[in-house]
């Protein structure tokens, strides 16, 4: 089949482009503002893209088009499709009648959590030969890629609570028809189609119910949300796991590791497994809690389970290491939300212990930029030696009474003692970097978004500065 998908980049409609190509579906598409990773896996597979939309972009051949959330009813190439009388899908509809019918699927839904948890399950079965298909909101390191078609019966989906479509207002995971469902997190997130943390919750709520009488539902009651939810749950079985007692599932002597972390999960009255993760973070040791209880539902037997999550080697932009240079670490994350943010910024400090934090922040996401978080972004970057908050995205988007001010932000910050500035651009900031950075620091980027290039120029910067400003003084420290 030819199919054309209109907003090609965006994670999912990159990586559903990804399985139909491995289909043999003959795929192009068009999208603006194109960047990396996914433009250059698209390049890689060959996939014909087209910069910015156009009817034109569409070929003559078309059978199908796929509409990403991104595109509005105003859009040309939707007009397009109108008026050719073409067949189309929203990016889940596609999924849903290509490639999940068939299958048992594995959906993972929370507010945090997502990316990474789902990642670990698909990398889990796929070491246990299991050959999972699946599609992921990230590129999976063990894989380079961000999904497969795989020829075992399971695929692994992440559930975006996100709308569907302009002309399809429902979650994205509402389509995934899932037989076991993870629930991470719930959280008041994109402010922009969410009235509150009521509707969100609704929201998952639905989720939760979508799963059949002999399916299982995998529940994080650590968050008080959840406990809600579930408590109304009668379809399923539920297995919880948390930190907190009353989880069916209990993790326990949590230990932050300069190599990642280790922790032991209790199950029952008796079951008792060390667990070691590459992954830094309580966060994390939850989400890879919820990926063991999610092997063990399929059948892998335990030890294979803690080899699998000892050899996984993590999603691109989650925590990633982007380059070292004179003792300086450069790292790259995807984190927006406050909580994200604070929990991520806890577990580089725990694995760079003693070493000054730098913390870089665009705010970029449609509820960062709104200033529905203002006040709890001041807790949430407490935890860094440095912040620098850079100008939010688009600003002309959001009416400046209801827009983000990294300025307001950067003075609570420095009420609570802490080094915090608002610098408007890239260049600015990579201008006080390169000059301010010292031996042994670690700079954590955050953006759901290129950031002008930031990590690889700042990288560059450090290497061609000379003298390095405090190589080797431990005041840099």
């Amino acid at each position: 089949m030819k199919i054309h998908m209109s907003a090609i980049c965006g994670m999912g409609m990159g990586s559903l482009a990804q399985l139909l190509r491995e289909s043999g579906h003959r795929v192009s598409g068009s999208d603006s503002g194109m960047y990396p990773p996914m433009s250059t896996l698209l390049e890689r597979l060959g996939i014909e893209m087209k910069d910015g939309f156009n009817p034109e972009h569409i070929p003559s051949d078309t059978e199908l088009v796929i509409i990403g959330n991104a595109v509005r009813r105003e859009n040309p190439e939707v007009e397009e499709t109108f008026r050719r009388g073409l067949s189309y899908y929203s990016f889940p509809q596609a999924l849903e009648e290509m490639y999940l019918k068939e299958r048992m699927s594995i959906v993972v839904a929370g507010t945090h959590g997502k990316t990474t948890t789902c990642s670990l399950i698909t990398w889990i079965l796929h070491h246990a030969g299991l050959d999972p298909g699946f599609l992921i909101g990230g590129v999976l390191q063990n894989f380079d890629s961000s999904s497969a078609r795989g020829s075992g019966r399971h695929f692994v989906v992440e559930g975006d609570e996100y709308h569907s479509a302009f002309f399809d207002r429902e979650p994205k995971f509402l389509h995934y028809r899932p037989s076991i469902g993870i629930l991470t997190s719930v959280d008041f997130d994109h402010a922009d189609i969410f009235s509150g943390l009521e509707e969100c919750k609704k929201a998952f709520a639905r989720f939760a119910a979508l799963i059949p009488l002999k399916g299982l539902l995998i529940a994080c009651t650590d968050n008080p949300h959840i406990r809600e939810i579930i408590a109304s749950v009668k379809n399923s079985t539920v297995e919880s796991y948390g930190f907190e007692e009353g989880a069916s599932w209990r993790l326990s002597d949590f230990r932050g590791l300069a190599e990642g972390s280790s922790f032991i999960l209790l199950h029952g009255a008796g079951e008792k497994y060390e667990i070691f993760s590459p992954l830094a973070g309580r966060h994390n040791a939850l989400n890879a809690a919820a990926a063991f209880i999610a092997g063990q539902a399929v059948g892998i037997p335990a030890d294979r389970i803690r080899d699998g999550i000892s050899r996984y080697l993590g999603v691109k932009r989650r925590q990633e290491v982007r380059g070292v240079i004179d003792d300086i670490v450069v790292i790259d994350d995807f984190a927006h939300h406050p909580t994200e943010v604070r929990e991520t910024i806890a577990a580089i400090k725990g694995r760079y212990a003693g070493r000054r934090l730098w913390a870089v922040w665009e705010p970029r996401t449609n509820s960062s930029r709104r200033n529905y978080f203002q006040g709890q972004y001041a807790e949430a970057f407490s935890g860094a030696d440095r912040v620098i908050i850079a100008g939010v995205y688009h600003p002309e988007q959001i009416e400046e009474s209801r827009r983000f001010s990294s300025t307001q932000l950067s003075g609570d910050l420095r009420m609570r003692g802490v080094d915090a500035r608002a610098i408007e651009t890239v260049d600015e900031i990579l201008s006080v970097l390169t000059v301010e950075l010292r031996k042994g620091d670690v700079v954590l980027i955050m953006s759901n978004g290129a950031f002008g290039n930031i990590h690889d120029r700042l990288l560059r910067g450090i290497r061609e500065r000379s003298p390095h400003p405090g190589a080797g003084s431990p005041a840099g420290r």
